[in-house]
């Protein structure tokens, strides 16, 4: 049985952990990384601390699996981590800025985006200004949990006034862009030579489609 609510303070590690372990273009990346909270830092714990209300985890007789979370407005969020989240890291963890780009390794990528996170085009947040983020431990892959989880998600955005949302992800990450494809998420046209590693796919809200789509939306087997 799969369960999906509300993050907890108590989720913290468990979003920590799924983080690490599915970064890697979908794949655990545990032996990449000397500090294991990097990427948590980044895609995870600043929305399940500042943003609890539009987050979500699939927990079943394991713990906590998956986790969905995001933002109804990326602009504003940017503004605001820049205010509450960066601050502490950044003086945690040191800026990379003198290692060439080549020769950084996996953490010290991670510290640059501590330092200096990267935006997502304007043609992007103006047409999808809302975003998220969804990742799930392999043991819930392929179960109807991720389509669910997505759903939960939208229909608590849209509760807060989103028509509309975008995700980012790793060019090499095809899977991940065949999964956010078949939830009828498109690449979204951006000028060429952008320099950026991620993805832009985007798409609009329809409540009134995902709650018709929606036949138990917090627990199955």
């Amino acid at each position: 049985m799969v369960t999906i609510r509300p993050v907890n303070e108590a989720d913290l590690d468990a979003l920590y952990a799924i983080s690490l372990a599915t970064s890697d273009r979908g794949r655990d990346a545990g032996h990449l990384y000397e500090d294991p909270r990097l990427v948590g830092h980044i895609y995870a714990a600043p929305y399940a601390v500042l943003e609890p209300g539009l987050a979500f985890v699939a927990e079943d007789a394991a713990g906590v699996g998956g986790f969905v979370l995001g933002v109804t407005d990326t602009d504003a969020w940017r503004a605001r981590l820049e205010k509450e989240w960066w601050p502490a890291l950044r003086k945690t963890y040191r800026d990379p800025a003198e290692v060439p780009l080549d020769r950084r390794n996996p953490d010290q990528r991670r510290a640059a985006m501590i330092h200096h996170p990267e935006a997502p085009p304007p043609d992007v947040t103006g047409a999808f200004p809302a975003h998220l983020h969804m990742n799930l431990m392999p043991r819930l892959q392929g179960r109807g949990v991720g389509t669910t989880m997505l759903n939960r998600w939208l229909a608590a955005a849209s509760a807060r006034g989103a028509a509309s949302v975008h995700v980012g992800v790793n060019k090499e990450n095809a899977g991940g862009v065949r999964f956010w494809s078949r939830r009828r998420f498109a690449a979204i046209n951006l000028p060429a030579n952008t320099g950026s590693r991620s993805v832009w796919m985007g798409r609009q809200i329809n409540l009134e489609r995902l709650l018709k789509g929606q036949s138990c939306p917090g627990m199955w087997k």
